[in-house]
């Protein structure tokens, strides 16, 4: 390859990801703000846009001064939606922490069993991606229903003297979310921890450190960058999760989700619809970008 086209190739690569990103994060970004800063209307589509892209460069511009932030406005005085924010986020933290808490000792086991049957191990960890999400969630159903299988073998064990009422709960919620999203935290720990060179723990041992002072001074330091990647994993989607909580979660569950779908489907307003998406992906932002800052940094240092 001559040095010309070297030159073009890698501005090529460079570009690729900056395309990707206008044309599948960005541009969908600026039709919902600008769907979020229109009016509710009777009609098809059920909005009237503030500026339309026919009235060109000049029209556009006039127009903008006219925008309104009344749906924002709305959502910040509405005790419902502020809730359903804050009942998201508080289920998303600690569905993750559950789920790091039961994926780390996994990815650990993983990591120090021996070379040969680590591609069995990490095939029955993502061996439930191969059936469609739905079905995991609906068979969940079965198992936590008061009929269900769950406590059919805790009676028949004689562990409880009645069904357990877990399904429309948030426990069921917690316990769907841990489930579908254990593989996300599970791989991304397991990627460090194998990367990893255990001599150091040795070495740690050697100078006096009892094995779980040498997991925390130098195990788990070492396996961050997968730890916080299979929280962000596991937190973004959690948040504006919408199957779990519909299917396993009562008719009093509040998250972002449900209320996203009635406002958009059921009422038809799709400006405070627009809102709530746009506000639910600037709360996700901050994560991503506390992640990437984290990477940076042990990127860094790794240098």
């Amino acid at each position: 390859m001559s040095k010309f086209g070297s030159a073009i190739f890698n501005r090529l690569v460079i570009i690729i990801p900056y395309v990707w990103l206008a044309v599948f994060f960005l541009a969908p970004f600026f039709i919902v703000l600008r769907i979020s800063l229109s009016e509710t209307a009777i009609a098809m589509p059920p909005y009237l846009p503030v500026f339309n892209l026919a009235d060109g460069i000049s029209g556009i511009v006039e127009k903008i001064g006219q925008l309104s932030t009344a749906n924002y406005e709305f959502l910040a005085s509405d005790a419902l939606y502020i809730n359903a924010y804050l009942s998201s986020l508080r289920i998303a933290v600690v569905s993750t922490i559950v789920t790091l808490m039961i994926a780390y000792p996994i990815a650990y086991g993983m990591a120090k069993a021996p070379t040969s049957i680590r591609p069995t191990l990490l095939m029955l960890v993502i061996l439930p991606f191969w059936t469609s999400f739905l079905i995991r969630v609906y068979a969940w159903i079965a198992i936590l229903k008061p009929e269900g299988l769950l406590n059919q073998f805790l009676l028949t064990l004689g562990v409880i003297d009645e069904p357990l009422v877990i399904l429309n709960t948030n426990w069921a919620i917690y316990i769907g979310i841990v489930y579908s999203y254990l593989p996300f935290m599970v791989l991304p720990i397991y990627s460090s921890l194998e990367k990893m060179d255990h001599s150091l723990t040795e070495a740690a041992q050697d100078l006096g450190c009892t094995p779980i002072s040498a997991f925390w001074r130098v195990t788990f330091p070492l396996s961050l960058p997968g730890v916080i990647a299979g929280c962000m994993l596991v937190f973004i989607p959690a948040v504006g999760e919408f199957v779990i909580p519909d299917l396993l979660g009562g008719s009093e569950t509040l998250m972002i989700g449900k209320t996203l779908w009635n406002e958009f489907n059921s009422n038809r307003d799709w400006p405070i619809s627009a809102a709530v998406a746009t506000i639910l992906l600037l709360i996700l932002v901050v994560p991503i970008m506390f992640f990437q800052h984290a990477q940076a940094k042990a990127d860094g240092e790794g240098k």
